[in-house]
C-alpha cells in the first residue's frame, strides 16, 4: 500500500472536515440526551478497538505473508483501507461528542491473540461481529434523535461490508445468516473486555463475570458450519457470580443469534466451572452465549439486566 493509513483516513474524512469552502462540520448531528451520549461513547470505545486491531493487521504482516497464507492479491492493502475507515469513524464520533461538550472516551491498551494473517482475519471477523451487533442494538436507543440514528446507521453497513470481505478472504460465506444479531450495550461492552489490558477511562457499564468458550474451535475457513447438536464447552468461575447459586441447580446457556428470541438449552456438567451445551437447531453465524439459571422467557435486554450469571461469550458457528 503506497499511502499510509493516516493519509488514507484523511482523504476519507469529508464529513468531519472543517474545510472553509465546504462547511461540512455543520452536517454532523447533535447529541440531545444522556442516552445519545452513552450510545456514542460505547460506539467510540468499540471503534478505538477496531482501529487498533486493523492497524495491527496491516502493519504486522507483509503482502508476501498474506499471499503465502492464501489470501488474494491486494488483501493487505484492503485491510489498511479498513483501518483507515475505522480512523474516520473514531474521528467523526469524537467530533460529534466534542461539539456537544462531552469528552470522547480515549483509546485503551489492547492485546489481540493472533500470530499470522489467518488468525488475524478470524479474530477480526469475531470483533467486527460484536461491532455490528452493537450498532444494531444501539439504534433502538436513538429513536428520539433521527439525525443521529441516520449517522449511526450509515456506519453499520460499512462494518458489514468489512466483515463480508474478511470472511470471503478465508473462504467462508460472506453472508452466513439471514439476519445479524443485536447486542445490548452491556453485552457489547463485556465482549470487548477480553482484548483490553488497561484503559485510562472505562465506561459506566457493569462488567459481568466471565464466560469462556473453550471448544470446538471452528475451522479456519468456517466450513462446514457447526451442526445442530454439537456440544459447546464453556468454563466460568462460580465464585465470581453476583448471586448465590445452588450447586445442584440446573444451568442453561442462553444463545443470542439473529433476530429470534434467545434460545435456552440445558447444560451438562463437565466439572467444576465447566458445562457443555448443544448447538440449537437453526443457529448459525456469530452467536453470543450467556450462562443463566433461567430456562426461557427472557429476551436479550432482560438477560443483560438480571438474567446472566456469566458471559457473554462469542461462538462462531459458520
Amino acid at each position: 500500500m503506497i499511502l499510509s493509513i493516516a493519509l488514507v483516513a484523511t482523504a476519507l474524512l469529508p464529513l468531519a472536515s472543517s474545510h472553509p469552502l465546504e462547511k461540512r462540520q455543520n452536517a454532523l448531528p447533535s447529541v440531545n440526551s444522556p442516552t445519545d451520549e452513552s450510545v456514542l461513547q460505547l460506539a467510540l470505545y468499540l471503534e478505538h478497538l477496531e482501529r487498533n486491531l486493523y492497524t495491527g493487521g496491516f502493519e504486522n504482516f507483509t503482502d508476501a505473508e498474506y499471499t503465502a497464507a492464501g489470501f488474494p492479491p491486494g488483501f493487505r492493502e484492503n485491510v489498511g483501507v479498513i483501518a483507515a475507515h475505522e480512523v474516520v469513524h473514531v474521528n467523526t464520533i469524537s467530533t460529534i461528542l466534542s461539539n456537544a461538550g462531552f469528552t470522547p472516551v480515549p483509546p485503551c491498551t489492547y492485546k489481540f491473540p493472533y500470530n499470522d494473517p489467518t488468525s488475524f482475519v478470524g479474530l477480526a471477523n469475531m470483533i467486527t461481529s460484536v461491532g455490528i451487533g452493537a450498532y444494531i442494538g444501539g439504534g433502538s436507543l436513538l429513536t428520539d434523535n433521527p439525525a443521529l440514528l441516520t449517522a449511526a446507521s450509515s456506519i453499520l453497513p460499512v462494518e458489514s461490508r468489512h466483515d463480508a470481505y474478511l470472511r470471503a478472504g478465508i473462504g467462508a460465506s460472506p453472508f452466513p445468516t439471514n439476519f445479524d444479531t443485536a447486542l445490548t450495550p452491556v453485552f457489547a461492552y463485556n465482549l470487548a473486555q477480553m482484548f483490553i489490558v488497561s484503559c485510562p477511562q472505562q465506561l459506566p457499564i457493569i462488567i459481568l463475570p466471565k464466560l469462556t468458550f473453550v471448544a470446538p474451535a471452528p475451522p479456519p475457513n468456517l466450513q462446514p458450519p457447526t451442526p445442530a447438536g454439537t456440544p459447546l464447552r464453556f468454563t466460568f468461575d462460580p465464585a465470581s457470580f453476583f448471586v448465590d447459586v445452588d450447586p445442584t441447580a440446573p444451568l442453561y446457556i442462553g444463545l443470542l443469534n439473529m433476530v429470534t428470541n434467545v434460545t435456552f438449552v440445558e447444560t451438562t456438567s463437565c466439572g467444576h466451572g465447566c458445562v457443555d451445551a448443544p448447538v440449537p437447531e437453526g443457529a448459525a453465524g456469530a452467536a453470543f452465549a450467556v450462562l443463566s439459571t433461567f430456562n426461557g422467557g427472557l429476551n436479550g435486554n432482560q438477560l443483560s439486566e438480571f438474567g446472566t450469571l456469566a458471559g457473554p461469550a462469542e461462538v462462531v458457528l459458520s
